[in-house]
């Protein structure tokens, strides 16, 4: 385990006026990447909102470590340029503005490196159209990592990667992801692409709600979250097989309350 890269302690967030946290706790060390699952509105959203430090989610109780600062109350702009970079579930469509012209600010002028990650994501025919206008969900979450891959930020907070996306995508995220996370893959015929952990630089946490991007991205840890709190932690694979065969409830019982 390397050394403690992100860190939130007890964190309690408002959105609203309402409770939506109520005393979240996790540590990502560098290179691990960590799976969050949990029902819709259990909080998932809301948790990574926070530690990007979006106004509208109020943090009213703990705080949020990266790096060993404290970031509880810089502003967004202020994060990323420290490292973490985000790819949003349902991001906003951008009228009149290119997507060339987006990825050329992540790119900081090496247009060579953006054409290249552009061909490797299929998405060399999108630079010149408005961002998200007209984009399907593959399209969406490939122009998302585009601008990721080309951030290189320490860190990446990944909500949803695979919804909305079909098996051909889902398969070209995966390896995007892997490659953006500094992680070797191995192809295996007739199945999913499985990374190798021998090459890790990045941490990760990603929400998922169905799981199949683990099919495609390792993922080291496993944490479930219910009613903004976290109910459960462990093996990944192991938490995943229990919420399919037996629901989110099974995970207070089968592995504990951890807070």
């Amino acid at each position: 385990m390397g050394e403690t890269l992100l860190k939130v302690e007890d964190l309690h967030v408002e959105v609203g006026g309402k409770e939506v946290l109520s005393g979240v706790s996790l540590e990502i060390a560098s290179g691990e990447v960590h799976a969050l699952f949990g029902p819709n509105g259990s909080g998932k959203t809301t948790l990574i909102s926070a530690i990007l430090g979006f106004e509208e989610y109020k943090v009213t109780k703990g705080r949020v470590l990266f790096r060993g600062e404290e970031i509880t109350d810089l502003p967004p702009y202020e994060r990323a340029r420290r490292g973490i970079g985000i790819s949003f579930q349902r991001p906003p469509t951008v009228r009149g503005v290119k997507l060339r012209q987006l990825v050329e600010l992540c790119a900081k002028g090496d247009g060579r490196l953006l054409e290249e990650y552009a061909r490797k994501l299929n998405l060399l025919e999108h630079l010149d159209r408005e961002v998200n206008v007209g984009f399907s969900g593959g399209e969406v979450k490939r122009a998302e990592l585009l601008q990721l891959l080309l951030q290189d930020p320490v860190m990446v907070l990944l909500d949803e990667p695979e919804s909305g996306v079909d098996l051909e995508n889902i398969a070209l995220i995966g390896r995007a992801i892997n490659h953006l996370l500094g992680r070797k893959v191995e192809p295996e015929a007739d199945k999913p692409i499985k990374a190798v952990l021998r090459e890790k630089r990045k941490a990760a946490l990603i929400i998922t709600h169905t799981g199949h991007i683990l099919d495609y991205v390792e993922a080291d840890r496993g944490h479930v979250i219910l009613e903004g709190r976290i109910a459960c932690r462990g093996n990944p694979r192991e938490i995943l097989y229990t919420i399919k065969e037996h629901g989110y409830d099974e995970c207070f019982r089968c592995f504990g309350r951890a807070d």
